[in-house]
């Protein structure tokens, strides 16, 4: 999709805002450049699409700010061919940026209409992940393991059944913490029963809940 000449503005700037604040990941970059974000959201919100703030999507639910999807992405450190599971498909923005990364993608989202808006959007823009209606908290076993999981929603406690999804030697990037404080926290699986931790900042993220919601 060729974006207009307002948009190619707000875009350029947004990705020197990108870049001022740390985000390296060429791959990333580009395709923050190249995804029409304006897709993803309500259309009397699109004149907003590119500024680099959190927007409303339904259901009390938020289409993160770029910064923050580029962080995670990086976090994530992909390799183009992994698997990789996501929690929390919301808009679909961050699974259209993971299928840019050139990665097998598996999203899953607990809102029935949220899903299946995704489901249209990510068709109409020509990408194909693996999207799922069901609970985050139980993951997608029967397609495990998985060389990365990236949650975006907080989460108090980190997913036990997500865990035992994880390969060994695989990561794990989640926002980790209450409503009101929440860290952002690097999980690499060592072995069988070895996690290592790292905490990297302080976001906001709408909490991650369990089971679905149909309507």
């Amino acid at each position: 999709m060729e974006h207009s000449p307002l948009y190619k503005t707000k875009i350029a700037s947004l990705l020197q805002e990108l870049r001022n604040d740390g985000i390296r990941d060429k791959r990333i970059l580009d395709a923050i450049e190249k995804i029409p974000r304006t897709a993803f959201v309500e259309e009397e919100l699109a004149g907003c699409a590119y500024d680099n703030r959190p927007l409303q999507i339904g259901n009390e639910q938020t289409i993160s700010q770029p910064f923050t999807v580029a962080y995670q992405t990086e976090l994530l450190s992909l390799v183009e061919g992994e698997k990789v599971l996501e929690i929390g498909t919301g808009s679909g923005y961050q699974a259209a940026v993971l299928c840019e990364m050139k990665v097998d993608v598996f999203s899953i989202e607990r809102y029935y209409e949220l899903h299946k808006t995704a489901q249209e959007v990510l068709t109409q823009l020509g990408y194909t992940p693996q999207l799922f209606f069901g609970d985050g908290y139980d993951g997608l076993p029967q397609y495990a393991p998985f060389d990365k999981i990236l949650i975006t929603a907080a989460a108090e406690q980190v997913p036990s059944k997500l865990l035992a999804q994880l390969r060994i030697g695989g990561k794990m990037v989640l926002p980790l913490g209450n409503r009101l404080s929440q860290t952002m926290t690097v999980i690499k699986r060592k072995s069988e029963d070895e996690f290592q931790h790292l905490e990297c900042g302080q976001f906001m993220f709408v909490p991650m809940k369990k089971g679905v919601v149909r309507f």
